[in-house]
């Protein structure tokens, strides 16, 4: 760790934040509210706040002064990550075991294990959703057919 800034060194991101998208646009110094992270995440507050008391941060979240949660590079970067996971359809389970591994050193293999598995779901998603856009394909060239008739 970064003793001055108290955020992980480049060495200790490459290690243990491999998923997360760099360059979230959050300010070095002070963080964002919530609000703002919302809106730099393009998630919502209650999701954000979802995210934190399921334990799905990969670091606990920095608080100011008043309490209020702060959210830094490190975190958004993580969240927005998290959330391309869900919207590609990885189970809460599977993203509550992946957040655990990746707080742990040494732990790549079982993190790609991970990643491969919801990979294999995707493609396998994909093929079905191609599967049906031929079917619908198929509806609309029918109708156009009767239409036309």
């Amino acid at each position: 760790m970064d003793a001055e800034f108290d955020q992980p060194t480049p060495v200790e991101l490459k290690r243990h934040e491999v998923l997360a998208v760099p360059d979230a646009g959050v300010p070095a110094l002070g963080g964002l509210s919530i609000g703002e992270a919302a809106a730099v995440s393009g998630l919502t507050v209650d999701a954000l706040r979802y995210y934190e008391r399921e334990g799905l941060t990969l670091h606990p979240l920095d608080r100011n002064s008043a309490g209020r949660r702060r959210y830094f590079e490190r975190d958004i970067s993580w969240i927005r990550a998290l959330a391309m996971l869900r919207r590609t359809g990885m189970r809460i389970r599977d993203v509550r075991a992946f957040t655990q591994l990746s707080r742990e050193s040494g732990t790549e293999p079982e993190r790609l294990a991970v990643l491969e598995g919801h990979r294999e779901r995707v493609v396998e998603k994909i093929a079905l959703m191609r599967a049906e856009l031929d079917e619908i394909d198929n509806k609309i060239e029918l109708y156009r057919k009767i239409a036309i008739d």
